[in-house]
């Protein structure tokens, strides 16, 4: 008896057809009047009171499990013979199809690394978990510096490992590891502790262009972020520096870009003023040179790093930095048009 239950067990197991006609076949051999279980139930009749309780159980079981599976592949069979007898009109037009956009900070992103691609700077990339050196020590942060408090993070793993809050780690790895003429330019997501707002995120994109070599200058630094400049926003911007203070560069300054609404005049987005503020640059500090085993009484270099939020509100007039990472459908067709 126990061997008959395992044998319909298996073979009922082992059944998968979809076919009507099969499942009808299939049902009859199971269920049938002379099917395998009906005739196992009439021997059943027979047996000992004691082995009753023994296989009593077991043969209901099956039984109600080979109704459920064929009443379920006869559903799966009426379901797939109704799609199969379904008329196609091959007259009606096709469903349209949604075409996708390249998002804003991916446009910016690949038009300023085109523009610096055309003057020789070459691709750099880096973790986005860094060690305190490369984010902060190498930099010229030293431990408990108060510049720190600049660019306060998110520390993993205790205080040595970090999100990096910039992508100057990345120049840090480059200097490391390469010796000049150094031309790079590193973007990529970035993170600080700071309140969100439509003109704060705890995360953004940033892009750092650096140059070391021999006798760089900033009059070098300057021509190079006019020819941005010019390239981003057209041949008549201007613009302007401003001294200012960053840990990893001497002489250090913002610059601004003539306002591209109102062309220099003064304008409520400019605040009257004429420019706007895109970036901040500076000379690289002898101490990150050193740091990263480069001799800074032969090699000078400068280094420049914006953010593409920044850069992409600037262009595409947008008002809340929120919207970059909200994934709001309604936001980004608008850039579909845009190559």
């Amino acid at each position: 008896m126990k061997e008959k239950i395992e044998n319909i067990a298996q073979e009922l197991e082992g059944f998968s057809s979809h076919t009507t006609d099969e499942i009808e076949n299939f049902r009859i051999k199971i269920l049938g009047k002379k099917g395998s279980l009906t005739v196992l139930f009439d021997e059943f009749k027979n047996v000992a009171p004691e082995e009753k309780r023994l296989y009593g159980k077991p043969l209901n079981d099956l039984k109600q499990k080979a109704l459920e599976k064929i009443a379920v592949l006869k559903e799966l069979s009426q379901s797939k013979n109704g799609k199969e007898n379904k008329a196609i009109d091959l007259t009606l037009p096709a469903e349209p199809q949604k075409m996708g956009s390249r998002h804003p900070i991916n446009l910016v992103r690949r038009e300023i690394i085109d523009i610096f691609n055309r003057i020789g700077y070459t691709l750099a990339e880096g973790p986005e978990i860094e060690d305190d050196f490369h984010n902060f020590t190498a930099l010229n942060f030293p431990p408990e510096h108060p510049a720190r408090d600049m660019q306060d993070t998110f520390f993993v793993n205790g205080e040595n490992y970090l999100l990096r809050t910039h992508t100057s780690s990345v120049q840090v790895r480059v200097m490391e590891n390469s010796q000049p003429p150094i031309r790079c330019i590193s973007p990529g997501r970035v993170y600080r502790n700071e309140a969100v707002s439509a003109r704060a995120h705890c995360f953004f994109h940033q892009l750092e262009a650096l140059y070391v070599d021999k006798s760089v200058s900033f009059a070098d630094l300057k021509q190079t972020l006019l020819y941005f400049a010019r390239e981003m926003f057209g041949e008549k911007t201007e613009i302007r520096l401003r001294p200012s203070y960053f840990p990893f560069t001497e002489p250090s300054a913002e610059v601004d870009v003539s306002c591209m609404l109102c062309k220099g005049k003064g304008c409520n987005v400019c605040k009257h003023t004429g420019f706007l503020e895109i970036l901040g640059c500076g000379m690289v500090h002898p101490n990150v040179l050193e740091n990263c085993g480069i001799d800074s009484s032969v090699y000078s270099g400068f280094a420049i790093g914006m953010g593409l939020e920044r850069i992409a509100m600037l262009k595409y007039d947008v008002k809340d930095l929120r919207l970059f990472s909200e994934n709001d459908v309604r936001f980004l067709r608008q850039f579909s048009t845009i190559i």
